[in-house]
């Protein structure tokens, strides 16, 4: 194996673990219900210093790797938190990384500072309505007027955005027609506020996830100053790419996250439940789908520990991040289907969790890439087999 968890990584799990469990089932059941905002998880988190786990110590953060962030999420996740707490942190780790590496050095000394103690998070605006995948075809715009830029548009699934200042927004600097042959080209990345005078904020009444918000954004003459631009103008998509493979190692852990405490609920009750005078768990009907959801859960956790371990050394990880996503999207729900019908009619009912954690967990088939785009991407950049699209 080309890689193993140093004793400080592990102790970063054990930590973050111990916090997040502080906050229990009832807790999250709450802010479900209720569809509220998780402000007091959040502040512990900042107060402890975790939201700057990855932002580097000349900004007031740790410094730390990819490794430590899915580390850092995925206990989360296992705590029972799930994508409701999971999504607030990943917010302070995602949307940095651009800024990170390409935004200037003002603008990382205004930004950055603020993320790691918590004072600020970033929503991220790309999804269009008539954009999804294709992110060449988005139509939001930005010209350039005077100090700065004038943007109207929309986007769609912009989550975070009632309780974010700012913004991560792509916008096209050049027409989709004048940018030649190389469509992702014109292509602008900006940090931009989120004023009420300029952006409608519409939420979206979803499946699962209702404690964070997603949705669309209506746009119209946003002014974005000069100095938001992050990395070169025309560059945003490429600048953008650096940070694609990062969130799938973030998204893979989050879905095993789930998956495990699912796991250890479904087996606890496996092993207190009789039915016909034996321990449900004892029926190999019950036993044999809980064991296989296992094994797929460390196969995909070992992928995911291997992308980020080839990102912190500054190697090719593509391959790796798309694997580990696939297969940990489909290793969480299923472990989280498997618990839920182990657990029965009473799976689902919310007073048990395993159905907030079986709808939490769905959204990764779909986010923040589709499985059938990461098999595209294995079949054409690892197989060589020509492009389907």
């Amino acid at each position: 194996m080309d890689f193993a968890l140093t004793e400080a990584q592990a102790e970063i799990r054990r930590q973050v673990a111990g916090l997040a469990r502080g906050f229990g089932w009832e807790y999250w059941r709450a802010k479900d219900r209720k569809a509220e905002y998780p402000e007091e998880f959040v502040r512990a988190f900042a107060d402890a210093g975790w939201l700057g786990l990855t932002i580097p110590e000349a900004y007031g953060g740790a410094g730390l790797g990819v490794t430590e962030a899915a580390l850092m999420l995925e206990a989360i996740c296992a705590s029972g938190a799930a994508l409701s707490g999971a999504s607030p942190i990943h917010f302070a780790v995602f949307p940095a990384m651009p800024i990170i590496k390409h935004g200037t050095e003002a603008l990382r000394r205004r930004i950055l500072p603020e993320i790691a103690a918590g004072r600020l998070s970033l929503a991220f605006g790309v999804t269009e309505p008539d954009a999804g995948t294709d992110t060449s075809r988005i139509r939001t715009t930005a010209r350039p007027d005077g100090a700065g830029w004038v943007v109207s548009g929309r986007k769609v699934w912009t989550s975070n955005a009632r309780h974010s200042r700012k913004m991560l927004l792509l916008a096209r600097t050049t027409p989709y027609e004048a940018a030649g042959p190389r469509k992702l080209d014109g292509l602008t990345l900006f940090v931009a506020d989120l004023d009420p005078a300029t952006v409608e904020i519409r939420e979206i009444d979803k499946l699962g996830r209702a404690a964070v918000d997603s949705n669309e954004l209506v746009i119209d003459g946003l002014r974005v100053a000069r100095d938001d631009v992050v990395g070169e103008v025309g560059r945003g998509f490429h600048h953008l790419l650096d940070s694609l493979n990062p969130e799938r190692v973030l998204v893979a852990a989050e879905a095993i996250g789930i998956g495990r405490v699912a796991l250890e609920r479904a087996a606890a009750y496996a092993r207190e439940r009789v039915v016909f005078g034996r321990p449900i768990g004892q029926n190999q009907a019950v036993a044999h789908p809980l064991a296989g959801a296992w094994a797929r859960l460390e196969a995909a956790w070992a992928l995911t520990l291997r992308a980020a371990w080839r990102y912190d050394r500054g190697e090719p990880c593509g391959a790796e991040a798309n694997a580990a996503k696939l297969l940990a999207a489909d290793a969480g729900f299923e472990a989280t289907d498997a618990a839920l019908q182990t657990f029965g009619g009473f799976g689902y009912a919310k007073e048990y969790d395993i159905e907030r954690l079986w709808r939490e967990v769905r959204l990764y088939k779909i986010a923040p890439v589709s499985q059938q785009m990461a098999l595209n991407y294995l079949a054409e950049r690892v197989l060589g087999l020509p492009k389907s699209y």
